[in-house]
C-alpha cells in the first residue's frame, strides 16, 4: 500500500489529539470507511491523506483522496471538543431540500456523507471549482456578485432550526472586546479607535428590529465555490438566527478589505459591491439598505483587529483605521 500521508501541521503532537491517530492511518481509514460508507467506497481505494487546515486546540480539516472507478475526495471536519453534529445535520437538511447538486437554481451545498464519532468527525464530498475570491475580479464579476446575492437569499429563506442567535449587541460586543487589544498594541491609535467604537455604537443603536432568519454568519468570498454556473455554499459552522443584512454587509466588507490589501485600492471592485447590494435589496426590500451599510462598516472595523493578528496584514492596519474613519463620516451619514 503506497498511500501518501501529509500532516504538515503535526496535529498528532498536539495534546489530547491521540484519537486522530487512526484517522491518519491508511489501513484503519480504509477499514472504517468501508464499514461506515460501503456503497461510496466500493470499487475505490484510498490514495492520499492530508491535513489541510488546523486551528490549535479547536479544529482541523482532513482530506481523503480516493482513486478507482471514479476518483473523488472527502473532507473530514474535526472539532476537538466533540463532533459538530449540528453542522452535519443542517447540511444534510439543506442537501435534501433544494440544495443538492441538481438544484434547478444552481445553488447547492457540498454533499454530506456521514459521521465517524470516534474521530469527532463528520464528512462531506469535496466540490471542485474556484472560490469567488478568485473570480470576482474577472470580467464576469458583476454577474457573479448578483448570483451570490440570490444564494444568500435562498439560504435565508430556508426554514432550518437553530438554537443559536447573533444580534447587533453580539456584533458590538465582539468589537468592544477586540478593538481595545489594538489600542494596547498601538497606544498612539487609542483615541482614533475609541472614536470608531463610538460610531459603531451609534450605528448599531440606530437599527430597528427585524425578524431573525437563518444566516451563514461568516459569509465572504472564500465561502462560495463556483463550478461552471453552480454555486456551492461552504462552512455553515456558525449558522444561526440573525439579521439577513449581516451576511451581505459582511461579504461586501470582505471585498473592500481584499481590494485594499491585494489590489491596492479599496474601490477596485466597487461595481461588484454595488451589484451584490442592489441585487439583494431587490430580493429583500429597500428598507434594508441602511442595515447592509451598517453591517459592512462593523465588519470593516473588525478587520482592523484581524489585520493585527496576521503578520502579512500588519501593514494595512492604519489604512483600515483611516478607511473606517472615512466611511463613518461619509457613507454612513
Amino acid at each position: 500500500m503506497n498511500i501518501q500521508i501529509n500532516d504538515s501541521f503535526n496535529v498528532l503532537y498536539e495534546p489530547n489529539l491521540s484519537f486522530l491517530k487512526d484517522a491518519l492511518c491508511p489501513n484503519t481509514v480504509e477499514k472504517e470507511f468501508k464499514y461506515y460508507f460501503p456503497d461510496l467506497i466500493q470499487n475505490n481505494s484510498l490514495d492520499q491523506i492530508q491535513v489541510i487546515r488546523h486551528k490549535h486546540q479547536k479544529r482541523c480539516l482532513i482530506e481523503y483522496k480516493f482513486k478507482g472507478e471514479k476518483e473523488f475526495t472527502l473532507l473530514g471536519k474535526v472539532k476537538f471538543k466533540g463532533t459538530d453534529t449540528k453542522s452535519y445535520y443542517l447540511q444534510k437538511n439543506l442537501w435534501k431540500n433544494g440544495f443538492d447538486e441538481h438544484s434547478s437554481d444552481q445553488v447547492s451545498v457540498p454533499q454530506p456523507i456521514g459521521i465517524i464519532p470516534k474521530w469527532k468527525m463528520w464528512l462531506q464530498r469535496k466540490v471542485t471549482g474556484y472560490t469567488t475570491t478568485l473570480l470576482l475580479g474577472k470580467p464576469d464579476g458583476v454577474n457573479i456578485a448578483e448570483k451570490i446575492a440570490y444564494a444568500a437569499y435562498k439560504l435565508h429563506q430556508f426554514p432550518a432550526k437553530s438554537d443559536r442567535y447573533h444580534t447587533i449587541d453580539d456584533e458590538l460586543d465582539i468589537l468592544h472586546q477586540k478593538l481595545p487589544l489594538v489600542s494596547e498594541l498601538y497606544p498612539h491609535w487609542k483615541i482614533r479607535i475609541n472614536e470608531i467604537l463610538k460610531k459603531c455604537n451609534k450605528f448599531g443603536e440606530s437599527l430597528s428590529y427585524v425578524p431573525s432568519v437563518g444566516i451563514h454568519r461568516d459569509f465572504y468570498a472564500d465561502q462560495v465555490i463556483i463550478n461552471d454556473s453552480r454555486l456551492y455554499l461552504l462552512d455553515l459552522d456558525l449558522y444561526c438566527y440573525g439579521d439577513p443584512s449581516l451576511d451581505i454587509g459582511n461579504f461586501i466588507a470582505h471585498i473592500t478589505e481584499y481590494s485594499l490589501r491585494v489590489l491596492g485600492d479599496f474601490q477596485a471592485l466597487k461595481d461588484r459591491e454595488i451589484a451584490l447590494k442592489e441585487a439583494f435589496i431587490k430580493l429583500i426590500g429597500e428598507e434594508n439598505r441602511k442595515r447592509i451599510i451598517i453591517y459592512k462598516f462593523l465588519t470593516l472595523v473588525r478587520h482592523i483587529y484581524i489585520s493585527t493578528q496576521i503578520k502579512e496584514r500588519n501593514a494595512y492596519t492604519e489604512h483600515l483605521i483611516r478607511l473606517c474613519e472615512t466611511c463613518a463620516e461619509t457613507e454612513m451619514l
